[in-house]
């Protein structure tokens, strides 16, 4: 028997509630009503269950129509932000915390350190050498001399063993894709040899620096080359692909490369799904020609990854063990059979390394960053103290390396990068930016709360010391929930504002995340994704009942998974929150496998072509769960072209169907960028435009109402 979802006369509904909306800013400006979008049901069919779908002509990115739409929402949305009156003072603000200096961890040659750097008058990095540890910085690459478009950025990859040559990836605007060239650090030259565009995921000099080892990926899945400096890409040697131990290697086997720090061996893990459920690692011995690959750990439904040191294999893994451990692994023999070298204990451990000899293990105690030095036996030799709640870096380096280099930040403090002394456990600052910012005017605390099934959940929060819980100040609470990566408490130009504006800012990390474990991230994944919202709504509820704010002074922001998030908040709590920034989201989750990188995510959501898994994905899949005559919140949807990730036609359509849906006469927003998209790369410019206009529209709609304003001229 075949069922309809009920719409009846949905689209029709929908119509004739934009029509009859009365729209106002927050400032208290009248606002038109949005552009006009048609909708055009297409009805799909999930074994007996019809689905209408009213926008799918906005999924054709390239159609005359959908160009229409995305010109006139642009137009639509500049108009709101030019009433908007904070945005000349955030737009100076923002300019002033980001057009700071930067710069990246070091990668050591010899005595050379390399690295990115850019100073506080630019829009990108450029790539420099540092000749000893007090020498003067040398710019090697400029973005700005390869072209004149300011969001072409460029990507230090890799350097050779004997510091002769140096590979860096070249970016357009925010795609994922890039070209990878070759610089001749002697003659100051770019070579002639060029990778195509692509998704690369890894770039390595062979060891005698005569060639490169990459790995791209297309829809096909992952392939390993090896380019001979000098050839044609089209010549290059496929080395690793298609399949391995009679075991076809498909679209959603993700792989990387990498040379050991000797030269003797490299090493290829194949991360199964994204997240990965399971990981793979093989490994091909360099100095015998054409040797076969060998298999280190294979066909083992958990996480593994490695580092070789002093001739012997380290893993970090949390097969048996949850919270991770790190162990000495050897190939060919049963991972319950290899040494235990750092325990697994109550803390998640979050990132591991073998520097100087020594191997630093970073745990997450409630999400604050902790590491622990061991011996390569096992013997705990120290650790690397942190001021305050904070996220530190693993610590970057070579086995054979004296000096090591790791970050230290937070929500309330600029990133500093330090060198330590792997003997004397010494530190000294390699960079820090002089951001305005004075972190002492702030705090930073955690507290925790019970989600609905009464799980402990932890969130920090962040404001202005003495700043009073009346429930009359504004908030911005984000979040992300998912891919089991942990959400530790990391600096950010935008927050930072937000909380030197008087408002309070808040960080729950909630399930679906990598916290506390696997088992913590299980519990938010499939079928347990609405255990991600639930841990979301105790948080903000939490934050109304201590008088942080109220709801309408209550913003949220989240991109990617987290502008999942942002749908399932204003689809099943819309009275909750008073703004929504949206960026980059999924939204249709009963066809996001369909697009883009779509297919990789499987492992986290499940998929609505198996027909148990369409089921729970109805339930929450924001689109399918709009409805008509509803009062939502503001929302702004940030999305654009160059987003090759998460495909933008899911903020193109729920930002029609949104606005068709509305009555509470609040702002609908779709801020198409034509060259941004969803990873880094944009210039500095861009990004206050964009922090600017994300801001000026949460903190504009998170006011309290004055009086309805006659527009402006």
């Amino acid at each position: 028997m075949q069922r309809i979802v009920p719409s009846g006369l949905l689209f029709f509904a929908l119509a004739t509630a934009a029509a009859a909306q009365s729209i106002h800013t927050g400032d208290g400006f009248p606002f038109p009503a949005p552009p006009p979008a048609d909708a055009n049901p297409v009805v799909d069919n999930y074994n007996g269950t019809k689905i209408p779908d009213g926008y799918r002509w906005l999924e054709d990115a390239k159609s005359p129509e959908t160009r229409a739409f995305i010109d006139a929402q642009n137009a639509y949305t500049s108009h709101y932000l030019k009433l908007a009156h904070i945005r000349s003072q955030a737009a100076d603000d923002l300019d002033a915390l980001e057009h700071v200096s930067h710069w990246t961890m070091p990668m050591q040659r010899g005595d050379n350190y390399y690295f990115m750097k850019r100073l506080s008058d630019e829009g990108q990095s450029s790539i420099y050498m540092r000749h000893g540890w007090i020498g003067k910085d040398e710019r090697l690459l400029d973005p700005a001399v390869l072209s004149r478009d300011a969001n072409t950025s460029i990507e230090l990859a890799d350097v050779s063993r004997d510091g002769a040559l140096l590979a860096y990836h070249v970016r357009q605007g925010g795609a994922d894709e890039t070209t990878v060239r070759v610089y001749n650090l002697k003659n100051k030259k770019t070579l002639e040899d060029e990778l195509p565009t692509g998704v690369y995921y890894s770039v390595d000099f062979t060891p005698d620096g005569t060639g490169l080892y990459y790995t791209r990926t297309n829809k096909a899945g992952s392939l390993l080359y090896l380019h001979v400096l000098g050839t044609r890409p089209a010549r290059d040697t496929l080395i690793f692909g298609h399949e391995f131990y009679d075991e076809p290697l498909g679209p959603i086997d993700l792989f990387s490369s990498e040379v050991t720090h000797d030269g003797h061996y490299l090493i290829v893990t194949i991360q199964r799904g994204v997240p990965a459920k399971r990981v793979d690692i093989v490994f091909r011995d360099l100095t015998k020609p054409k040797s076969p690959f060998t298999v280190l750990v294979w066909g083992i439904d958990s996480r593994f990854s490695v580092v070789y040191a002093k001739g012997a294999w380290f893993v970090k893994t949390d097969y048996k063990f949850p919270k991770g451990c790190i162990q000495r692994a050897d190939p060919g023999v049963d991972p319950t059979g290899w040494k235990t070298i750092a325990p697994e204990s109550n803390d998640v451990i979050a990132g591991f390394s073998i520097v100087g000899g020594k191997l630093y293990v970073t745990r997450l105690h409630d999400v604050r960053s902790e590491t622990t030095a061991y011996t390569l036996d096992g013997k705990p030799v120290g650790t690397i103290d942190y001021e305050g709640i904070g996220s530190a870096s693993t610590v970057y380096g070579r086995p054979t390396d004296r000096y090591g280099f790791f970050s230290f930040q937070s929500f309330i403090q600029p990133p500093t990068l330090y060198r330590i002394d792997t003997l004397t456990g010494k530190r000294e600052i390699f960079a820090q930016p002089k951001v305005p910012f004075v972190t002492a005017a702030y705090e930073l605390k955690q507290v925790f709360y019970k989600s609905k099934d009464g799980t402990q959940t932890p969130m920090f929060i962040a404001g202005k010391k003495g700043l009073k819980q009346d429930g009359t100040e504004r908030l911005l609470m984000t979040g992300y929930g998912g891919f089991n990566l942990s959400m530790t408490p990391l600096w950010s130009p935008a927050w930072a504002w937000w909380i030197e504006q008087g408002g309070w800012f808040a960080f729950p990390n909630l399930r679906g995340g990598g916290e506390y474990g696997e088992a913590w991230h299980e519990a938010g994944m499939f079928e347990k994704k609405q255990n991600v919202f639930g841990d979301w709504f105790a948080a903000a509820q939490y934050l109304i009942d201590h008088k942080y704010t109220s709801p309408q002074h209550f913003a949220i922001s989240g991109r990617s998974n987290g502008g999942l998030l942002m749908g399932a908040s204003f689809t099943q709590h819309p009275e909750i929150f008073s703004a929504v920034w949206c960026g980059y989201p999924l939204l249709d989750m009963l066809r996001y496998q369909h697009f883009l990188q779509g297919p990789h995510w499987t492992t986290e959501y499940g998929s609505a072509d198996d027909p148990d898994q369409f089921l729970y994905l109805l339930k929450y899949s924001p689109y399918h769960n709009v409805k008509a005559g509803t009062a939502y919140p503001a929302v702004m949807f940030f999305t654009g072209d160059s987003d090759t990730r998460v495909d933008p036609l899911h903020a193109r359509k729920m930002t029609a169907l949104l606005q068709s849906a509305s009555t509470s006469g609040r702002p609908i927003l779709l801020h198409y960028s034509l060259t941004g998209g969803h990873s880094a790369g944009v210039s500095v410019d861009q990004q206050v435009q964009d922090d600017t206009d994300q801001l000026s529209f949460l903190w504009t709609e998170t006011g309290t109402p004055p009086a309805a304003k006659k527009p402006l001229h």
